[in-house]
């Protein structure tokens, strides 16, 4: 199998699958969180795998978007797409606490024709000339994901933690750099903007290949769209959630928004 259709089968399985054992899970992974010093650099990797974070097949960049400390947009060094990982470094010039994100949006459709399944992936502005308007036994579906990661020089910040009010987010109640085992952390889920309520968040301890159970945690955001997490000891997890609604601002197309973050815990 070709990279790019193996790259396809994963972002497809993001999309069906739930947040579960079973599902391919996207993943950005910081050689560190917390960082010191006159010249600090952070090394990430991305991938989307089973078992977390054994890299399995790498994850597209193009759509990376580095957010500093102070909210502007930064600029990541020696980006490299592998066969089962990218990897990029950045230089923390700043002293505060930087956002990465991959974040992507298409629209998905498949219809018959001359008795075969066709698919498609694009852009909204596309899918009028790529879809035949009497296309038969059509499935439409605008995919919205976010993948991100967290970074501190020196004491956190917030300034790059700021929604953008476009689909499943996460704004920070406890700081994602400053988590300790044992101490209870809060996080905010919004859907464009709007406390995602009742949502449920899934949260798996990371280098699973090494345990016999994946030890996958489910926690429930409340009327405000918060979700209380309570981690089982230090490490690096994996968090994640999604919804579907059919708030895609096409007609009769459904939304599948999902949202994941590496964080890790200290001692």
């Amino acid at each position: 199998m070709k990279l790019r259709s193996m790259t396809r089968l994963a972002l497809a399985a993001m999309l069906v699958l739930p947040l579960s054992a079973e599902a391919h899970r996207m993943w950005l992974l910081p050689s560190a969180t917390v960082l010191s010093g006159n010249d600090p650099w952070v090394t990430i990797d991305a991938s989307i795998s089973n078992e977390l974070f054994t890299p399995e097949i790498a994850m597209p960049i193009e759509a990376l978007s580095v957010i500093a400390p102070d909210g502007t947009a930064g600029e990541a060094a020696n980006p490299h797409r592998g066969r089962v990982r990218s990897t990029f470094d950045m230089q923390l010039r700043q002293p505060g606490t930087y956002r990465f994100v991959v974040a992507a949006e298409d629209v998905i459709a498949s219809w018959m024709q001359d008795g075969q399944r066709r698919r498609w992936r694009g852009t909204r502005e596309a899918m009028a000339a790529a879809v035949p308007a009497n296309a038969q036994q059509l499935r439409v579906n605008l995919s919205q994901r976010r993948v991100e990661t967290f970074a501190t020089r020196g004491a956190p910040t917030q300034g790059a933690l700021q929604p953008t009010n476009k689909g499943l987010e996460l704004v920070p109640v406890t700081h994602p750099t400053d988590l300790a085992a044992g101490e209870p952390a809060r996080f905010r889920l919004l859907l464009d903007g709007q406390p995602a309520r009742d949502i449920e968040v899934s949260v798996v301890p990371g280098d699973s290949r090494y345990r016999d159970a994946e030890n996958e945690a489910k926690f429930r955001a409340d009327a405000e769209g918060v979700v209380t997490v309570t981690w089982r000891g230090p490490g690096r997890y994996w968090l994640g959630a999604s919804v579907r609604d059919q708030n895609s601002g096409l007609p009769n197309v459904g939304r599948v928004a999902t949202y994941a973050a590496t964080l890790e815990v200290l001692p």
